[in-house]
Parts: C-alpha cells; structure tokens; sequence
C-alpha cells in the first residue's frame, strides 16, 4: 500500500492543505502580543483563538489575577469516543515578550494547537481532550499555574502536553546546543523536534517519539521528577503539571539552544521552516491518537 500512488497523491494533498492552515494561522498570530506594550496585539489574537477554537464547541474563558497581571486562558473541551475517563490536556501559550513577533515562541504552537483541535472534532480520539490557550507563559508560566490551581487540581490527566516552538529547523552540522553533557547524546544538527518528559511520564515519551519518526526526526529526554537535572527544561507550560504531579512533556524545538532569534525582533515567520513545522504537527496528530488508543 506505501507505494500506491493514489495513496501518496492523498498523503501529499494533506500535507499541502494542513501547512496551507499552519501559515494562514501564522499570519494573523506573529505579531506583537505583550501585555504591556502591544495591548492591540493581544487582543486581536486572543479573539482569533477564541474564534478558531469556538469553531469546534464552547470555549471556556478563565480569567486569572497574578504578580499584579490579569490573564485570560482560553478552555475547549472535546469529547471522545468514549465518553468516560480522565482527559488528555494539550496546551500552548499565546502570549508573548515585547518587540518581537514571536513566530516561533509561541505562534507556532498556537498554530498546532488549533490545527489539532479541528482534526480531533473532525475524527475524535479515544479519550476526552482538553485544548488550552494559556496566558502569561513569560512571566512566570502565570496562566499554567492559575488552570492547576482552578480546574486541574485533583482532577486527573491522562497526560498534559506543552507545544512551546514547532518550526525553526537548522540541518548544519553545529546548529544544536545542548546543557551541559547532553551534547554527547543527541544529534549536532538541529533538524529534530524534542519530547521532554518527566519520569512518570517516560513510557508515554519514548513511544510517542516512536509514533512521530514516521513523520519527523524525533528525540527524547527524561529530566528527571521535575526537570532539577536539567533546569532549561522547566522553561514552558509543563513545568506546573510537572510540580503538581502530573505526567507532562514538552513538544520543542529546543527554544534558544537552536533558534538565534529567540526573544528578538527578528522571530518572524520566514524564518521558520514550515515543511517541518507541518510534519510536526501531523506527527503529533497521528503520534497522539495512536498513543490514547495505547493507554
């Protein structure tokens, strides 16, 4: 069947249509969001969210006051094909630094995040689904830590994941840096999309990297209980979940250790690789459903 060609032509059309959505998404969200200097931004992608998301059910509006900031997460919840049982929470955060655009840091994972809420209303997965559009991700990952403290605590997860930049692919020989001593274990080239796991989520890393080499190279690491060995991978939305008990990963890039525009002004989308980008997101879509078929 893989050498079909009518089956190429479909994979090939699905492709083309999924990056058609990614860049239209991007278009509207790489823009000056901060919560301080480009307050038009702001509200302007966060009611894209709202309306993007509100395409496929309710949206769920959570307000939040920390550290003197007034937040907004935006909440949808899909059911599954079986109606019971704790949910998967996938989540990105929309927010993002002053003077730059953020493509990459978050747009990117915003865009993922809405392409896989309008495949999982299309075709639903196993188990229920939680999409969230955190806020304040860079002031202290306010807008995680306001959904724990308001929605999730003591409520289970299957498991919560974080898309924190999706897009900037670099295939030279030396454009992936690493924390210390990892540098020895993982590719130099920075041409792979990274899980990053906590331990009690470490079966659920190692197979969903599995899942996704079929679309992209793929590479995976256990931080430890909370990410204390390696404190660069507390830096996203998980590392909440991660400190109530929850087993969480991030979806990276790898963020300033490949991306030299990171918190600049030149964070724009034509320096994203957006073929990647797409089979990162179809990795994600195809990689998660047959995981929750798994679990």
């Amino acid at each position: 069947m893989d050498d079909d060609p009518r089956a190429n032509a479909v994979d090939g059309t699905m492709e083309r249509q999924c990056q058609s959505r990614l860049r239209s998404h991007l278009e509207v969200v790489a823009r000056e969001r901060d919560i301080y200097m480009a307050t038009g931004g702001r509200v302007l992608v966060r009611e894209y969210l709202r309306q993007q998301l509100g395409q496929w059910g309710p949206v769920q509006a959570q307000t939040f006051e920390a550290a003197g900031l007034a937040g907004e997460n935006l909440v949808l919840q899909l059911p599954g094909v079986e109606a019971v049982g704790p949910p998967l929470l996938v989540g990105a955060h929309y927010d993002g630094v002053p003077g730059s655009p953020g493509a990459d840091d978050n747009a990117t994972g915003v865009a993922v995040l809405l392409e896989l809420a309008r495949a999982w209303s299309i075709q639903p997965l196993p188990c229920p689904v939680q999409l969230v559009a955190f806020d304040l991700e860079e002031y202290g990952l306010l807008g995680s830590w306001a959904y724990i403290q308001r929605q999730a605590q003591n409520s289970p997860l299957r498991l919560m994941l974080s898309l924190e930049m999706l897009g900037y692919c670099d295939p030279r020989p030396g454009s992936q840096r690493y924390p210390s001593g990892l540098q020895w274990l993982y590719p130099r080239q920075g041409n792979f999309i990274a899980l990053v796991g906590n331990l009690p989520a470490w079966r659920q890393t190692r197979q969903l990297s599995q899942q996704m080499r079929q679309q992209v190279p793929c590479e995976w690491l256990m931080a430890g209980w909370r990410g204390g060995l390696v404190p660069a991978t507390r830096r996203s939305d998980h590392a909440p979940f991660w400190d109530s008990g929850y087993q969480a990963i991030m979806v990276t890039d790898t963020s300033f250790l490949r991306n030299p525009h990171y918190h600049q002004p030149s964070d724009r989308p034509e320096t994203l690789d957006f073929a990647f980008l797409t089979r990162v997101c179809l990795g994600l879509e195809q990689g998660l459903r047959q995981l929750m078929a798994m679990s």
